[in-house]
């Protein structure tokens, strides 16, 4: 797969899901919703990426769960890798940080939604938290 000048590929873990991104994200965000954290088996970590920044190389397994009034959630139907979540109308993919080829050279910038997180873990990595979404920027 090309690098597309994002230097970031991916995919699920059977390989029925394979994406290049051609943009280089700001780093990693942690999502505590619960949401995410069934969908994942723990919290969610993703990138956010325009996207039409993301090139698939194969999506033949790809299927979208309607996991809200507002948003999809991505996985694949083979394996059951948990790959990408989308709002309606919005011009952003956020991409599970699991599903990146390694190694990635991110870094974790936040943790949203911690008012939801579960209760089995703590946060102490003294990143920033908010208790819902992050803050649009100014």
């Amino acid at each position: 797969m090309s690098d597309g000048g994002g230097g970031l590929t991916g995919g699920c873990l059977c390989g029925g899901v394979r994406y290049d991104v051609a943009e280089r994200p700001m780093g990693v965000v942690n999502c505590h919703c619960g949401q995410c954290r069934r969908f994942h088996g723990h919290f969610g970590a993703y990138i956010t990426i325009p996207r039409d920044a993301v090139e698939f190389e194969k999506q033949d397994t790809l299927s979208w769960y309607r996991s809200s009034a507002k948003a999809q959630r991505g996985f694949c139907a083979r394996c059951g890798s948990s790959l990408f979540w989308k709002g309606d109308g919005e011009a952003l993919l956020d991409i599970a940080a699991g599903s990146l080829d390694q190694p990635t050279g991110l870094t974790t910038l936040r943790h949203i939604h911690v008012a939801d997180k579960a209760d089995y873990y703590a946060i102490d990595d003294g990143l920033e938290r908010f208790p819902e979404g992050a803050p649009e920027p100014p």
